[in-house]
């Protein structure tokens, strides 16, 4: 299984497991209402808790999904007067939230920090300015340049919210993501993450200060009028937290793997891109090919994920290959092995 988007392997977790049984013996299978009905129980509140201490915000409010956090968050934040500034390669979440909002919407090249500081010169100075962008890329495995775009935000007197789903489990101490990665987490104003990917779970939330959340419960629709999530998932990110925090060999170990993935497929000659992470892009460049490889690739016994336009470009398609933390040397030495077969059999290596 080389497509999850599991980095810290923990989804078969023992503890996992058990404490989402756990929480369905007392608490049921679902809440069955959203947060303002009856779908706050303690363990939710608890969550919350437990999730701002862990990335160091002063507050949290979770969601249903990930996806539901940026929609709710993007689109209800800033008014019709102020600027919404996103990475061109920003989560399609994002993009929706923004397609909702009323509020000025202004894209900069990705990852380019001049772009991001033209678009900002085109803001009143005077209005509020959210930066958007992805802590990690989830396509190309890249890393957002957070410490200029807090520069320019402190230039230009913006605010800054990082979508931390691709970061947590992978970078910071503890996985706390990009964020703590770079020492910045003082400086960003709203860290977004997602329970389906570290966690091991389902749902998301948002850690900021206490009067943000507050505007947020009363005014983010994809909060107020979805269901809560399940005590199962939200047991279960609570397991995922505990173990994280208190088994870092496994962060390490991603590292190793990912660094030793990173070598094999640059000596194979593969076309990575520009990654830093686990996510390990295959550039195919063809649609039709990244399906037929993609299924070959099924055929041997690796499970890779194939990514075409619109996700991407029509001539940027893919092979994602991304890392667990349960991967072992072996499994991607047969991973290498197998692809670069067929990748010399369609001539995309030597």
């Amino acid at each position: 299984m080389f497509g999850s988007n599991c980095y810290s392997g923990l989804v078969n977790h023992p503890k996992i497991k058990e404490a989402a049984i756990e929480a369905v013996k007392k608490y049921g299978t679902g809440c069955a209402g959203s947060p303002f009905l009856n779908g706050t129980l303690d363990i939710h509140k608890n969550l919350e808790k437990k999730i701002a201490n862990y990335i160091g915000k002063e507050d949290c409010m979770i969601y249903s999904t990930g996806f539901g956090v940026n929609l709710g968050v993007v689109s209800t934040l800033t008014g019709r007067e102020d600027y919404i500034l996103c990475d061109e390669q920003d989560h399609a979440s994002i993009i929706e939230g923004r397609r909702l909002s009323f509020s000025n919407y202004l894209k900069y090249k990705h990852n380019d920090m001049a772009s991001l500081e033209k678009q900002l010169q085109k803001c009143e100075p005077d209005r509020v300015k959210l930066i958007v962008t992805d802590g990690v890329f989830s396509m190309e495995g890249d890393v957002c340049k957070l410490p200029d775009i807090v520069d320019l935000a402190h230039k230009y007197n913006a605010n800054i919210m990082v979508d931390e789903a691709h970061g947590i489990g992978v970078f910071g101490k503890g996985g706390r993501g990009v964020c703590d990665h770079f020492g910045l987490t003082d400086e960003v104003d709203l860290i977004m993450g997602t329970f389906s990917k570290s966690f091991a779970s389902l749902g998301g939330f948002i850690a900021t200060d206490p009067a943000i959340t507050n505007f947020l419960r009363h005014h983010s629709r994809s909060y107020i009028f979805t269901a809560s999530i399940t005590p199962a998932s939200t047991a279960a990110v609570s397991a995922a937290i505990d173990i994280m925090d208190s088994e870092p060999e496994r962060q390490q170990h991603l590292w190793d793997i990912t660094n030793y993935a990173l070598d094999g497929f640059k000596t194979m000659g593969c076309e990575i891109g520009n990654t830093e992470t686990p996510i390990i892009p295959l550039f195919i460049r063809d649609n039709g090919l990244t399906f037929l490889i993609t299924r070959e690739l099924f055929d041997e016994g690796i499970f890779v994920n194939p990514v075409v336009s619109p996700a991407v470009a029509p001539n940027d398609t893919l092979i994602r290959f991304s890392l667990m933390a349960t991967h072992t040397k072996e499994q991607v030495e047969i991973a290498l092995d197998k692809i670069g077969t067929i990748f010399r059999k369609h001539n995309l290596i030597p």
